[in-house]
């Protein structure tokens, strides 16, 4: 994990990754509040297990937050009462008001969880080290998978600052990221879409998650952004915009101005940016290389630009060490030396 440092929810899925050979989990999932344009009080979620990500409008009916309510100490949604009362990992009874055999029997597991093939779970709130609540990263365990025992959850202990310093927000830095995608979409003035480029039906879900349904109306922090151009002067040369951040990046979404034609009510078009970190993308092209865990720490610092002085104090090593490791991965990928390994990657330090 150590080339994760520093970033935000976006390495949540490489965090993941990195997280499962030390303790043995079958999906992985990340909750935390919006960040910036996403409204106060909402709650982001990452969930690597599909078919829980697709029941998140679900979790957010009225009758499931009730049942939740009554089977759990605290509700996901009751961020800051965690952040106060839950310190270090937690297995799922430590959490449960009622027995688990009721919670089985229960609308919340039986709509939401049965569906996900989820039986068992370890939770985890992390804090800054000033003591503010960053989010909640939860392990999961299928059917016919063990409970996880107390002493697989209590190995997640002393790795919690070093995971809330990889999920920490940071700000977003022009030469850090690059953008990926972009798209636009194109809506009535009180929020109803119109239009919808391809590129945009893939980054809405992307930027809103649960909160964006195709043909329904737009999202409440979008809504807040067309009523920001509608009062906007007429003289303003700087179109609204709105900023999110969350487990798949960082978007932006600019409104402007459209005139109808046939006389009809004006329009917005709503520019949507995503821009992702260009560690995240090194990470996924190094994850194509399938390297061994030494080199690929290695490879990382390389693309870096770093020299093996430098890279032998990361890794704690010596020159010597980093020069055989260099070998060994320069033989692997068939390249002759630092410029061919990076064209091979497709990355510019």
């Amino acid at each position: 994990m150590a080339c994760l440092a520093g970033g935000g929810p976006h390495h949540i899925v490489p965090l993941l990754e990195s997280l499962r050979p030390y303790i043995g989990f079958d999906a992985g999932a990340y909750v935390h509040p919006g960040v910036d344009g996403g409204g106060e009080g909402t709650l982001e979620t990452y969930m690597e297990n599909p078919a829980l990500q697709a029941a998140m409008v679900d979790y957010f009916d009225p009758r499931m937050l009730r049942d939740e309510h009554r089977l759990f100490q605290r509700s996901l949604r009751q961020f800051g009462e965690a952040v106060r009362h839950e310190h270090g990992p937690h297995q799922l009874e430590q959490l449960l008001r009622v027995p688990y055999a009721e919670l089985l029997r229960s609308d919340f597991f039986n709509v939401l969880l049965r569906p996900a093939d989820v039986a068992h779970w370890a939770s985890l709130v992390l804090r800054t080290p000033q003591g503010r609540g960053i989010g909640t990263l939860i392990l999961y365990r299928h059917t016919g998978s063990r409970p996880f025992e107390q002493e697989e959850v209590a190995a997640l202990a002393p790795l919690e600052a070093s995971l809330a310093g990889i999920l920490q927000p940071s700000e977003l830095e022009a030469k850090d990221s690059e953008v990926h995608a972009q798209g636009l979409l194109i809506a009535t003035l009180q929020g109803q879409p119109l239009w919808i480029s391809p590129e945009s039906e893939a980054l809405m879900p992307l930027a809103f998650g649960w909160r964006w349904r195709r043909g329904a109306e737009l999202p409440p922090a979008l809504q807040g952004l067309l009523r920001r151009l509608v009062s906007q002067d007429s003289t303003t040369l700087q179109p609204p915009q709105l900023e999110l951040r969350n487990s798949q990046g960082w978007f932006s979404l600019r409104a402007t101005r459209l005139a109808a034609a046939h006389g009809a009510d004006d329009a917005a078009a709503i520019h949507i940016t995503q821009r992702v970190s260009r560690g995240t993308r090194l990470l996924q092209a190094l994850k194509r290389l399938r390297l061994p865990q030494r080199q690929h720490e290695l490879a990382w610092w390389l693309a870096y630009g770093m020299s093996e002085p430098q890279i032998a104090a990361r890794m704690d090593i010596s020159i010597n060490t980093v020069v055989y490791h260099r070998r060994q991965l320069y033989n692997r990928l068939g390249v002759m030396g630092r410029d061919e390994f990076l064209s091979q990657l497709g990355w510019v330090s």
